[in-house]
């Protein structure tokens, strides 16, 4: 049996997932504007993006516990792990055919198979699990990626394979407004199948290093207003879960479902399934399930119901004004307890370990509150933190995302936060006060490399303003007291110290408060302690 090529290792799996997951964010609100099929309800690009990060999420799992062992996974148990974190966290029409579609590459890889193979696979179990497939869809675009990857000589040249499905696949998009008359009249191209592409874009990346060419804008004409370009009298309720079950019971599953509505998937097997379905009687759906196993993470979603906005704070009526509450994402656990103190849910962000949109959606939740002001403190969080903020919209959640980069603009933002004012008021307020504030951190360079300041070997301390590395030194005061010259130099207020649990004691920050003092007229100083997990060192100045 052929052995997988090389450039389709483990690594290259990890860097897809992280890949397809970073596209996916940039493109969601843009794929969720041009969802009109099979109902137009706008989450097309959220459903994948979390979707992809249940991919992903499993995929670190798996590199996280080989590391324990001192070792790598390799690529079979990598691709195993991506199709089922995409199964258990598939949502909608698309995101449970794109999980089958990486179940089937998974197979094949497992067995031995070059890409083209697997994506061939993955084209064919994807339209099985389909009850009535439709071209112009999700389907027609992977059918083209596998056709064009299997055109390619010879079929272990991995790279030219993807690159060869991502342009199939562009080239199969585009058309599908011809395909499909309610692409047509809405004038795009179909959502499921953009996201797919961003999917294949980020696999030509990982594997070949260099990103392929950009597709065609999404829009290609005006768009109709939600549900405008549904038919009359679908099935008002999306249901989804998950089953234990074995085959001979899903069989039966598939052909009752089929006659209780549309737009039917069951994707998975040895024993699990993600069961997707659009039907009138949701309690009819769920009891087929409890027929032919175990249900569970059940999800039912009512097409119709668009969740009213949470009335804007007014005049005291004798009611109160809604209640208000800021959720917030920090590293470690002393700055958990600053920000709980000051009243806001926290969310703790673990090195390695940044928290999922459900995580995010959980607190808000947790919040029991109609108004949510939600910072990230991260910017690889803008993503997850946007697709939680939908979610949370979609249950009638008034929610607004403040997009801080650092704690420290998380922490300035919380100071300004007033639960008596307007929203919008206070909103701006925050956005207006972290947006003022830069960032910077230190930390331990792991080995030499090359930094935008110059060239620094293992131990070095890295000083980053706003992301950036600006200083290389030695020793973390020395390297501190340098990043605070150069953020001063621009003028400040007030400078915020957050310490790690690696400066243990107050010297450091004694040291720092009193070089800005003796340095510079009128700037404040205020230190925290962060506790286990946080960073070296955070430097915030406003």
């Amino acid at each position: 049996m052929p052995q997988t090529p090389q450039n389709l290792d483990a690594a290259a799996v990890r860097a897809w997932c992280a890949k397809a997951l970073e596209a996916l964010g940039r493109e969601r609100e843009d794929i969720d504007a041009i969802n009109v099929y099979p109902v137009a309800d706008g989450d097309t690009g959220t459903n994948l993006y979390l979707t992809v990060e249940s991919a992903a999420l499993a995929v670190e799992a798996v590199f996280t516990a080989h590391e324990t062992r001192a070792g790598l996974p390799d690529v079979h148990d990598a691709v195993r792990a991506m199709a089922h974190g995409a199964l258990i966290g598939a949502r909608g029409n698309s995101g449970t055919i794109l999980a089958q579609l990486l179940r089937g590459i998974a197979d094949a890889i497992g067995a031995g198979e070059p890409l083209p193979g697997a994506l061939r696979r993955a084209a064919v179990l994807a339209r099985d699990a389909v009850a009535h497939p439709v071209e112009g869809t999700i389907l027609t675009v992977a059918g083209a990626a596998a056709d064009a990857a299997g055109a390619v000589e010879p079929p272990w040249a991995t790279v030219p394979a993807a690159r060869a499905a991502y342009e199939g696949a562009r080239t199969a998009l585009d058309a599908t407004p011809g395909q499909l008359p309610a692409l047509g009249r809405a004038g795009v191209v179909d959502a499921g199948g953009r996201g797919l592409l961003a999917v294949l874009g980020a696999l030509v990346a990982a594997v070949s290093g260099e990103e392929p060419a950009a597709p065609a804008p999404l829009r290609h004409g005006v768009l109709p207003a939600p549900g405008t370009a549904c038919a009359p009298g679908g099935p008002a309720f999306e249901v989804i879960y998950l089953l234990d079950a074995d085959d001979t019971a899903v069989a039966r599953l598939r052909t009752r479902l089929d006659a209780l509505g549309d737009s039917l998937v069951v994707v998975g097997g040895d024993g699990l399934w993600n069961v997707h379905v659009h039907v009138d009687d949701a309690g009819a759906a769920v009891e087929a399930g409890v027929e032919a196993g175990r249900p569970h993470r059940i999800r039912i979603t009512h097409f119709a119901a668009a969740p009213a906005p949470a009335p804007a704070p007014g005049p005291d009526t004798g009611e109160g004004p809604a209640r208000r509450a800021v959720v917030v994402v920090v590293p470690g656990e002393g700055l958990a307890d600053l920000c709980a103190a000051a009243g806001a849910t926290t969310v703790v962000a673990r090195p390695g370990e940044p928290p999922a949109s459900g995580e995010l959606v959980d607190a808000i939740r947790r919040t029991g509150a109609r108004e949510v002001v939600l910072l990230p403190n991260a910017a690889e969080l803008r993503h997850t933190a946007a697709a939680a903020a939908d979610q949370a919209r979609a249950e009638g959640i008034r929610v607004a995302l403040v997009p801080t980069r650092a704690a420290v603009q998380g922490i300035a933002a919380l100071a300004v936060h007033e639960p008596d004012r307007r929203f919008d008021e206070d909103v701006v307020a925050m956005t207006a006060a972290a947006g003022a504030t830069r960032h910077a951190e230190l930390t331990v360079a792991e080995r030499q490399s090359w930094t935008s300041a110059g060239i620094c070997q293992a131990g070095d301390v890295l000083g980053l303003i706003d992301g950036d590395v600006a200083v290389i030194g030695t020793d973390v005061t020395a390297t501190a007291t340098a990043v605070l010259d150069r953020m001063l130099a621009a003028g400040g207020e007030l400078v915020t110290v957050v310490l790690g649990e690696e400066i243990p004691g107050d010297e450091v920050p004694a040291l720092l408060e009193r070089h800005v003092r003796d340095t510079y007229l009128a700037v404040d100083t205020v230190t925290y302690h962060a506790g286990r997990g946080s960073p070296l060192l955070l430097i915030g100045v406003e």
